[in-house]
C-alpha cells in the first residue's frame, strides 16, 4: 500500500468518498459517535480496504499530529492493528478464532485496538458464528471494521451487530482521471480501462498499465461473439480457462518462489541443497497456503471473465431496447449491433441469467471448463440446460 504524504494522513489513499471520510473522521474524534463494530460496503474497487485502514489509523493515533503512528498503522506494522485479507477461497474458522483472540487484548500503545477484516463476505456461516460474541460484547477499547461488497453478503446476525457505511460508486470519467494521475497513461487508455473495468479502480489500473490484459480481454469477448457450434464451444471454453490459469500463475509464481527461497534462507538452507526432514513440514505448510492462493487467483480470474461477458451481453440487451448512451464495450459496437438485430431480447436475457448461474456453479467447485461449456451452449442455442 502506498503511504500517503503527511499532509494527507490518514485519508490520503481514500479517493472519491468524502461523505464516508467525514463520518469516520467524526467517529474517530468523538467516542460518543463511535460504534464498536463497522461494516464498510461498496462495489469492488470502491476503496473499502483503504478507507478501513485509514479509519484504523485515525482511531489508534493520538490525534492528527501523530503522523508516525498513522504511518505504522497504514503500513500494517503497528501492534494495535490486526488485519486479515484472505488469500484463500474462504476465511477459515482458525483464522476467525485468531482474530477473536486478538480482539480481547488491550491496546498496547494506541488509543484503540482495531481488527480489520477486508473480505468479510468470504466467511461461511460457521465462521461468522465464531465472530458473533466478539462483535456483540467487545472490550471497551476494541473496534471491528468489516469490509464486503454488500451487507447482504453477511449473515443477518452479523449485520445486526455492526454499523453499516455504504460507499458511493465513482463515474467512469473520475476513475479515468485517477488512473491517469496515478500512472501517467494516456487519457484515452485510462478512459477505456475505466469503462471496461466498470469503474473498479484496481482492475482499471491493471488494464491501463498491462497491455497483455487488455488484449486478452478483447480476444475473449470476440471469441465468444464468434461461437457458432459445439466445436466452437469446446475450443473457446478451453481457451478461456487456459488464459485464466496462465494469468493466475503469472500473478502467483514469482511470489511463491520468493516465499520458498525466503523460508529456506531463514532456516539456513542454501539453494539446491537437500531439505532436511525437520524443515519439510514447514515447506509443506507453505506450499499448501500457496495452492489455496492459486485456487483463489484462478477463481478470481474466471470471475473477471464472467464480469466481462456480463458487460458484453448487458450492452447487447441495451441495444435491443434502443438504449446506447451507456455502452461499456464501445470497441465491439458493430458486432453487438449485428447480434442485437439477430436475436430477440429474451434470448440475451437468458444468456445473462446463465452467466449468473455459472458464477454460482464455480463457487460450488464445478469444473470450470464444464461450467463455461454449458454457458457457451446457451449462447449458441439461446436455451438454458434443463
Amino acid at each position: 500500500m502506498t503511504i500517503a504524504p503527511a499532509s494527507a494522513l490518514p485519508w490520503g489513499e481514500v479517493w472519491g468518498q468524502d461523505a464516508a471520510v467525514e463520518t469516520l473522521r467524526a467517529a474517530a474524534a468523538d467516542p460518543a459517535a463511535l460504534a464498536h463494530a463497522w461494516l464498510i460496503t461498496g462495489p469492488p474497487g470502491s476503496g473499502r480496504a483503504p478507507l478501513a485502514h485509514a479509519f484504523a489509523a485515525a482511531l489508534i493515533a493520538e490525534g492528527p499530529e501523530d503522523e508516525h503512528t498513522m504511518r505504522q498503522v497504514i503500513a500494517g506494522t503497528h501492534p494495535d492493528i490486526t488485519a486479515l485479507r484472505t488469500e484463500g477461497v474462504i476465511i477459515t474458522i482458525k483464522q476467525a478464532r485468531e482474530l477473536v483472540e486478538r480482539s480481547y487484548f488491550s491496546p498496547s500503545i494506541g488509543r484503540y485496538r482495531v481488527v480489520v477484516v477486508e473480505d468479510a463476505d468470504r466467511m461461511t456461516e460457521r465462521t461468522s458464528n465464531v465472530l458473533l460474541k466478539a462483535l456483540e460484547e467487545p472490550p471497551e477499547r476494541t473496534v471491528w471494521i468489516l469490509c464486503a461488497p454488500s451487507d447482504a453478503d453477511l449473515l443477518p446476525t452479523i449485520r445486526s451487530r455492526v454499523r453499516v457505511l455504504r460507499l458511493r460508486e465513482p463515474d467512469v470519467d473520475q476513475v479515468a482521471a485517477l488512473i491517469t494521475a496515478r500512472t501517467g497513461v494516456d487519457a484515452a487508455v485510462a478512459e477505456q480501462a475505466a469503462r471496461h473495468a466498470q469503474r473498479h479502480i484496481g482492475m482499471a489500473q491493471r488494464l491501463a498499465t498491462d497491455e497483455a490484459s487488455r488484449i486478452r480481454r478483447d480476444e475473449t469477448l470476440r471469441a465468444v461473439l464468434r461461437v457458432r457450434g459445439i466445436a466452437d464451444v469446446v475450443e473457446v471454453a478451453g481457451q478461456i480457462v487456459q488464459a485464466a490459469t496462465d494469468d493466475a500463475k503469472a500473478l502467483t509464481a514469482e511470489r511463491d518462489e520468493a516465499e520458498r527461497s525466503s523460508l529456506l534462507r531463514t532456516v539456513g538452507i542454501a539453494d539446491g541443497a537437500r531439505i532436511p526432514p525437520a524443515v519439510r513440514s514447514q515447506l509443506t505448510a507453505l506450499e499448501d497456503e500457496q495452492r489455496k492462493r492459486a485456487t483463489r487467483s484462478l477463481r478470481d480470474g474466471l470471475d473477471r471473465v464472467l464480469t466481462d461477458l456480463q458487460s458484453l451481453f448487458r450492452d447487447i440487451v441495451m441495444l435491443q431496447f434502443r438504449e446506447d448512451a451507456d455502452i461499456i464495450n464501445l470497441e465491439l459496437m458493430e458486432d453487438m449491433r449485428e447480434l442485437a438485430a439477430k436475436w430477440p431480447a429474451a434470448r440475451t436475457l437468458t444468456v445473462l441469467d446463465h452467466i449468473a448461474s455459472t458464477r454460482e456453479a464455480l463457487e460450488q467447485n464445478v469444473q470450470p471448463t464444464l461450467a463455461l461449456e454449458s454457458l457457451l451452449v446457451t449462447v449458441v442455442s439461446g436455451r438454458s440446460p434443463s
